[in-house]
């Protein structure tokens, strides 16, 4: 395998992980903040519909137009759901767990019933946009600089993200009512309209995440369109321990095995085509479970002080305190 082929696997692997980052950036804002939404699966099905085919009625508009109403119905779609689950979590005070698997089971049939008029048919995408002068750099031009605004964007939002967590005042504000909500609350912070607003946000994300499979990565809509990858997006937020970067990162590892499985499906033409689809999706899961077990400390014991800690501090991570539980602001 030679460098352009190598260069064409991971761009190719950056573009298709950029549905993931919106989707897992999303919800590690919600759960710093101390919410779990489960209904990424059914969200991400439900906004990829409303987003392909609101751009497909408005594409009279033009394609600039139609694609930002798109996105913006995506976002609106991810937000609604969002809504849904704070409000039974932070008002009714109901299980976080159970609204979000009813809501995944709700949004996935939604999907298939309302776009049933848009399935299999042709819309707007989202265009390249090779970025002039960087697109020429070796290596790095082609593999960051010759994409769609979209996967720029991601950039921008995993950096952002970042920087906001962890340098600036609200960000630690987010982080305290994940953490300690009572500290937050004796320091004059409205903890329940601050996790209103970060589940919203978070829920914004996951519905552009929707539309950025149904408009760029896998353009166009059909039943069960991106099933599977709300799922593998939760799993993620886990892998990535909650932080920005890493949940980034672990995207764009995910987008690398589907690219290799791509690569040894006509490498390796023998093995059943289905094998090699779901193979990113159950490493993925593997490498969680590998990563959560108790072998594995005592594997990092056999090594030394310095190397075991640090490989220990790099794939594992707690939960924010108080994700999930109820927090009572009198």
């Amino acid at each position: 395998m030679d460098t352009s082929q190598i260069i064409s696997i991971l761009s190719v692997a950056i573009a298709t992980s950029t549905p993931l980052v919106f989707a897992t950036l999303g919800e590690t804002i919600t759960e710093r903040a101390g919410v779990i939404n489960l209904s990424a699966e059914g969200t991400i099905l439900l906004s990829a519909m409303v987003g392909f085919a609101v751009a497909k009625t408005t594409e009279g508009l033009g394609t600039v137009p139609s694609l930002l109403l798109g996105f913006g119905a995506a976002a609106l779609t991810g937000a609604a759901i969002a809504l849904i689950v704070a409000f039974g979590a932070l008002t009714l005070m109901q299980s976080q767990v159970s609204i979000g698997f009813v809501l995944t089971l709700l949004g996935a049939d939604l999907s298939s019933f309302l776009g049933n008029p848009f399935v299999r048919i042709p819309g707007p995408t989202v265009p390249s946009f090779k970025v002039p002068v960087l697109q020429d750099i070796p290596v790095f031009g082609p593999l960051l600089f010759q994409s769609d605004l979209l996967v720029y964007i991601s950039f921008l939002l995993i950096l952002l993200t970042w920087l906001f967590f962890y340098c600036t005042r609200p960000g630690l504000m987010l982080r305290a009512i994940g953490e300690q909500p009572a500290a937050a609350f004796v320091r004059g912070t409205n903890v329940v309209f601050m996790r209103y607003f970060y589940t919203l946000l978070g829920g914004a994300l996951v519905g552009i995440a929707g539309a950025a499979f149904s408009l760029d990565f896998k353009a166009g809509w059909s039943h069960r369109h991106t099933a599977g990858y709300g799922w593998i997006a939760l799993a993620i937020v886990i892998f990535g321990g909650w932080n920005p970067l890493r949940v980034a990162l672990s995207c764009y590892l995910f987008g690398i095995l589907q690219s290799l499985a791509s690569v040894a499906q006509s490498t390796i033409p023998n093995v059943p085509t289905q094998v090699i689809t779901v193979a990113p999706f159950v490493m993925m899961i593997l490498f969680l479970v590998l990563t959560s077990s108790e072998w594995l400390e005592k594997l990092l014991k056999l090594l030394p002080p310095r190397i075991g800690w640090a490989i220990a501090q790099s794939i594992h991570s707690k939960p924010p305190a108080a994700l999930g539980r109820v927090f009572q602001q009198d």
